[in-house]
């Protein structure tokens, strides 16, 4: 997946410029960044969730297999089932945890009760939680932890086959222990999925990420591999945040 000069407006405001970037396949990429330097704003507009918001708009291009995500034959629809999403705040549906994962499987018109039970097992598993709900799928998604909660958002995110992941700070608002197996998933899922992820926490993106992306201002700064980017970035920008001098 690419952006080539990509700039997203809210009205008149800018608030991301001319960013050209490339997720290369089945690796991490992290977009880090002091608040409202564009690094969401970035992310959500890889699966056009900002046409959601009144008065956004946007210039440039995505391209996702080489076809822009933004080309009037595109299904909207189906290119979110392609780009899949996981927030920072985890948002399970008031259902069972079954129901939850099959939800999107449902609306894409499977019915068959054994391929869906097959599909619902196969990505809970992905998200490392089936040895800890099997027993009891039937019960109410918000009977779970928080971090079981993150996990079952990213098994409903799963269950449609996406081909790229998107995570907005997925693990902002777990403890450290399930912090810790949020970033396990994300190296074992890496190897079926290119994934981005739009993190505050230095160390994070260092554990979990094979490229960083740091934005400032609205601006795509310096890319580059993240141990380049922490320990000899390009830019003085880059250093100063990356020790902490600012953001």
């Amino acid at each position: 997946m690419e952006a080539r000069q990509l700039s997203l407006l809210y009205g008149s405001k800018v608030a991301v410029k001319s960013v050209s970037l490339t997720l290369p396949e089945h690796q991490v990429t992290a977009l880090i960044g002091p608040s409202g330097c564009g690094k969401s704003t970035f992310l959500r507009s890889l699966n056009r969730m900002n046409d959601l918001i009144p008065g956004a708009n946007h210039q440039g291009t995505v391209l996702l297999d080489g076809t822009s995500i933004h080309d009037r034959n595109v299904d909207v629809v189906d290119l979110r089932r392609r780009v899949g999403m996981v927030f920072q705040k985890s948002n399970p549906f008031p259902k069972s945890m079954f129901e939850n994962v099959a939800y999107g499987l449902r609306v894409g018109g499977m019915k068959d009760k054994a391929e869906l039970a097959a599909r619902v097992e196969k990505s809970l598993r992905g998200a490392a939680l089936w040895d800890e709900v099997k027993d009891r799928l039937n019960d109410s998604a918000l009977s779970l932890s928080g971090g079981q909660q993150q996990r079952l958002c990213i098994a409903r995110a799963l269950a449609v086959e996406p081909e790229v992941l998107l995570m907005d700070e997925p693990a902002s608002a777990l403890d450290p222990i399930a912090t810790a197996k949020i970033e396990e998933l994300i190296h074992e899922l890496k190897e079926r999925y290119t994934i981005a992820i739009v993190t505050h926490n230095m160390q994070q993106a260092a554990r979990v990420s094979d490229r960083t992306a740091f934005f400032y201002m609205g601006e795509l700064v310096e890319c580059g591999p993240t141990e380049q980017i922490f320990t000899n970035p390009r830019e003085k920008r880059t250093e100063d945040y990356v020790t902490g001098k600012f953001g």
